[in-house]
């Protein structure tokens, strides 16, 4: 298996948006169908992404055989934290070394960037929590944060200190 990291451009919209409405529906199964169409609107929808993508947020792409497997986008929030937003591999790619090879992109964004800090958000329910610790992350807190239309997202907020 030969995997590779890339920055992503406007032309891997389409591959992250299928790699995200697959990943989710396995994912966050305990998502109500309308709250999991809102947040894949909301995050994925095409000027969603070209907006994210304007705004600073840098996406990276993982392949295997120039076939996309998985993504992942982060961005500077403030001096000293970065904020891994996304980080998604296909249910079949999962413990490759994908999401790893992923993350290790994202932290070298995060030393590019000066950043002290790497901190993102996964629901409480989402088994990629356990990813995160093992990697290092720490659990931060817990925060409620209302999204739109009465939905709310449930998560842990972890951090990373950069060395």
């Amino acid at each position: 298996m030969s995997l590779s990291i890339r920055e992503a451009t406007t032309n891997d919209i389409l591959s992250i948006q299928q790699i995200a409405k697959t990943t989710w529906a396995v994912t966050y199964d305990f998502l109500s169908k309308e709250q999991m169409e809102f947040m894949l609107d909301w995050m994925y929808s095409t000027t969603s992404l070209q907006q994210q993508m304007q705004n600073g947020h840098q996406f990276y792409v993982a392949e295997v055989e120039k076939m996309i497997v998985g993504f992942a986008s982060a961005n500077k929030e403030n001096e000293n934290i970065c904020k891994l937003n996304k980080l998604y591999v296909l249910p079949t790619t999962q413990k490759t070394g994908a999401g790893k090879a992923l993350l290790q992109r994202v932290i070298a964004f995060a030393k590019e960037k000066n950043g002290k800090e790497i901190q993102l958000q996964v629901n409480r329910n989402n088994n990629a929590k356990d990813f995160y610790l093992k990697q290092g992350f720490k659990i931060l807190y817990e925060a409620d944060f209302e999204i739109g239309n009465g939905f709310f997202m449930n998560d842990y907020v972890m951090g990373f200190t950069l060395l």
